[in-house]
């Protein structure tokens, strides 16, 4: 059990755990569309995933001296060169791989495209400091969802993306955000010494809790009435996202947890989809 401890930090400040926990958002929206994905779409989503989050934890972690960042930039700014190394690589796998699998298409264009946009917004939140603050919450939430729904999207049946699709884009977006304004309120006080933007910088601690409380609950109703009324093919989808709030919700508001803890059993609310593999 020491050695598998011992192991869980660099799992998450690899981000390895998100990269495992975007692969199952992306094998919910397959399913849920009808689309058979190769293990190579797999693989490519987690490279881009991993790139995006290992370089904005190295632009993180160069802002301030290390006594003033949390123990995941610590570790970016102390192995800065062995992860850009790592980055560069597997930016460049990334690029080969995308053409390889994808071919010259609309799917590789398109990516590409989306891509761009995910940087663009990155660096405009930066340059836009405290006027940013809330703004990143939102654009990765909503990037993150587009982003492990991208290929199931363009390869889906026409018939199969209608409004039902639409509630479950917005109620996964929405919990992605929730996900990160909990984030946002656990880390408000490192990122307000080290000047990183975030929600928790907008309005007060408490007020944030309310919010967080009330779209928590909104998320409920939200996935109990896509249970409730949709047809049974899709009970099974909203349950999935009813039980990832509701494990949010009690993570979260435990007493008996530190940050750490918190942390790490939200972002592994996000492997739950796996699930889907079984049915």
């Amino acid at each position: 059990m020491k050695p598998i401890k011992a192991l869980l930090p660099f799992i998450s400040w690899l981000s390895i755990d998100v990269v495992l926990g975007a692969m199952a958002g992306m094998l919910f929206f397959s399913q849920l569309l009808h689309v058979q994905l190769g293990w190579e779409i797999y693989a490519l989503l987690g490279l881009c995933v991993w790139v995006i989050y290992t370089a904005d934890h190295l632009l993180d972690s160069r802002k301030k001296a290390q006594i003033d960042l949390s123990p995941r930039h610590q570790f970016h700014a102390r192995n800065q060169k062995t992860l850009l190394f790592s980055l560069a690589l597997a930016t460049l796998l990334g690029l080969l791989g995308a053409i390889w699998v994808l071919g010259w298409t609309r799917e590789l264009l398109w990516s590409l495209v989306l891509a761009g946009a995910i940087g663009g917004s990155m660096t405009l939140i930066r340059l836009g400091g405290n006027a940013g603050n809330g703004l990143k919450e939102l654009s990765t939430a909503v990037f993150y969802v587009l982003g492990i729904a991208w290929i199931p999207l363009l390869r889906a049946e026409a018939l199969d993306r209608d409004w039902r699709l639409g509630a479950f884009l917005l109620v996964f977006t929405l919990l992605a955000f929730l996900n990160l304004l909990m984030l946002s309120w656990m880390d408000r006080k490192k990122d307000e010494i080290a000047g990183f933007p975030s929600a928790a910088q907008l309005i007060q601690p408490t007020q944030l809790l309310d919010w967080i409380r009330r779209l928590a609950l909104l998320l409920i109703i939200a996935s109990l009435a896509l249970f409730i009324a949709l047809p049974s093919f899709f009970r099974m989808y909203s349950c999935i996202l009813l039980i990832m709030v509701i494990l949010h919700f009690l993570i979260f508001f435990n007493k008996n947890l530190n940050e750490n803890q918190i942390r790490t059993r939200m972002e592994a609310v996000f492997l739950l989809p796996w699930i889907l593999l079984i049915f």
